[in-house]
């Protein structure tokens, strides 16, 4: 098999798998008194250190939760109702229109409790608008509780001006707005130091470095107001309820620290890997477009994740291309959510301006530990078939309907 499909989950590493099944083969929860909670918790504060330190944070500020997409719900939400609690005048949650599903739910919830949900466009390579942000902050900043925008998109993976975001907020809107970054896609791809950034909260998730799934964290400063979105017993600086899994949070640790340490050498490897599958396709199958930063600024690595190649084949039906491709035992992904069964428009093209027919018809590949240059020689072999078997089922697709 040749697996391209490491943005939606990445093997476990075996040295993560080790120290998950070492510490869950122990008894305690952190939270009793006794010896065996005692050895639990030190146990998971060693962890919790060893998270802070790789990412640039300190240790209290690292909440763990299941995964990214809790760490985003307890930033967006548990920030913007602390903020309306504070100041019932701030009502809105300001973020890109291509963020990953987990902040769009969120803030379009608070909508529904009566905040207000702002969507900030996005330019034709799916990057920010930052003028039509700072217009937004500068006019409303004392209206705005939260902002949040990704460090990088999980279906093209255009890299976002972070640094940018933050320091035209802190600008127009001081401290009083918080900010923060969903960096589950970039954590362990690209230099991520939570202290230099400037944010207020940056969430992380395990299974996308090597880590068990159910396993994520919300790196948060001390300062930040935090409404809990868990309740219970107030683990987690009481924003996080819930007995906290020792196993899971240790294997994150290592899995964490180990993406970190070889970041530089595996960025060095994949780009070229990536840049050849990219510059083959495009050579070998007519129609097809690279979505995304592209170009000299993008070779690098600088614009755009060091493992995603993110494509368009117009006319393609994406349900009969991966059929293909999964029977050719190559595993990949549509860059657009299945809800249902049903393969729905990538919100991120049609905001970086795709017709819905051209949103439907795309294809994501994702390399990372696994992948060899056979690998790239396998895809591009099989693709330029694949996709034209594909928009022949299109073709049909579209006369019955």
């Amino acid at each position: 098999m040749t697996y391209l499909d490491h943005a939606a989950t990445t093997p476990v590493l075996p040295s993560a798998l080790e120290a998950f099944v070492r510490e869950a083969s122990r008894l305690g929860n952190p939270s009793s008194l006794h010896s065996d909670g005692r050895r639990a918790r030190a146990v998971l504060e060693t962890s919790r250190e060893r998270i802070a330190h790789a990412l640039g944070a300190e240790s209290a500020e690292v909440i763990l939760t299941a995964g990214g997409c809790e760490a985003d719900t307890l930033a967006v939400v548990g920030a913007a109702r602390a903020a309306r609690r504070a100041d019932p005048g701030r009502t809105r949650a300001v973020t890109s229109a291509v963020e990953h599903h987990a902040v769009l739910e969120s803030v379009h919830a608070l909508a529904d409790e009566g905040g207000e949900a702002v969507l900030v466009p996005v330019g034709a390579d799916g990057v920010i608008d930052l003028a039509a942000l700072e217009a937004e902050i500068a006019e409303h900043a004392a209206r705005t509780g939260v902002v949040s925008v990704m460090w990088a998109n999980n279906e093209t993976g255009a890299i976002q001006p972070v640094a940018e975001v933050v320091e035209l907020v802190r600008r127009h809107g001081g401290n009083a707005v918080a900010v923060h970054s969903d960096a589950v896609q970039a954590v362990g791809h690209v230099p991520v130091d939570f202290g230099a950034s400037g944010l207020d909260a940056l969430s992380l998730s395990g299974h996308k470095l090597g880590a068990p799934a159910g396993i994520g964290a919300l790196l948060a400063q001390r300062t930040l107001p935090l409404a809990p979105v868990v309740l219970g017993s107030g683990q987690e600086r009481g924003v996080r309820s819930g007995t906290v899994p020792v196993a899971l949070a240790t294997a994150l640790a290592v899995a964490v620290e180990h993406a970190v340490a070889t970041l530089e050498a595996e960025r060095a490897r994949l780009v070229p890997l990536r840049d050849e599958l990219a510059a083959g396709v495009l050579a070998l199958v007519p129609g097809a477009r690279l979505n995304g930063p592209v170009g000299p600024a993008a070779g690098d690595g600088g614009g755009r994740l060091p493992g995603h190649v993110h494509l368009t084949f117009p006319g393609a039906d994406v349900d009969a291309l991966l059929f293909v491709l999964d029977a050719a035992g190559i595993s990949a992904s549509a860059g657009a959510a299945c809800v249902a069964g049903v393969t729905q428009p990538s919100h991120v093209l049609l905001a970086a301006g795709d017709d819905e027919r051209d949103a439907r018809s795309v294809l994501r590949l994702t390399l990372g530990s696994t992948t060899t240059a056979d690998d790239v020689a396998r895809v591009l072999a099989v693709l330029p078939d694949a996709v034209e078997r594909a928009r022949s089922a299109g073709r049909v697709a579209a006369r019955r309907g």
